[in-house]
């Protein structure tokens, strides 16, 4: 069973992370419920990626190890600019939150495109993920307006899941 939540898992968890957060710029998710998914979420993260360790040695599985690794402390970071709302160490709290949303929407850029060179099958779902993520992010950071940034996360979400499910559904 755990096999299968590794295996399955990301394809629920992608979508419902872009969810809950363009909730949240929008005001429909609170930022308690947002600071409890980071949490959540970076426990996952570690015992996702210790899980899988041997199994992320080579190749396109190895590209997303490394994602996760880089992904565990922006998560991380997120955690920090939700529980210390005044900042640390003379960095605002924002800064801490950019880094966890633009970290998350561009992180897995390089794997898919990575990942769309090495796969024969479906490479265009790659492609468009990794095209999404970075436009997302582009769309989000241009206008600081809360539609303009849900917006943006929106075209992440949509292309990050669609990057998730055809691998997913193929492997």
């Amino acid at each position: 069973m755990f096999r299968t939540l590794r295996e399955n898992g990301p394809a629920l968890l992608v979508p419902a992370a872009w969810i809950v957060a363009g909730g949240a710029v929008l005001d429909v998710v609170s930022t308690r419920a947002l600071f409890v998914a980071h949490v959540v979420m970076s426990l996952l993260l570690v015992a996702f990626v210790a899980a899988s360790w041997r199994d992320m040695t080579a190749g396109v599985l190895r590209a997303w190890k490394l994602v996760i690794l880089a992904g565990t402390p922006v998560t991380l970071a997120g955690v920090v600019g939700f529980a210390a709302p005044g900042g640390i160490a003379g960095i605002s709290a924002d800064v801490f939150l950019a880094v966890a949303l633009y970290g998350w929407a561009l992180l897995p850029a390089p794997a898919f495109v990575y990942t769309g060179v090495r796969d024969a099958v479906a490479p265009r779902a790659y492609y468009f993920a990794a095209a999404c993520s970075v436009v997302g992010a582009v769309v989000a950071a241009l206008d600081g307006a809360p539609v303009a940034v849900a917006a943006g996360l929106f075209v992440v979400g949509v292309g990050q899941t669609a990057g998730i499910l055809a691998a997913t559904a193929l492997y």
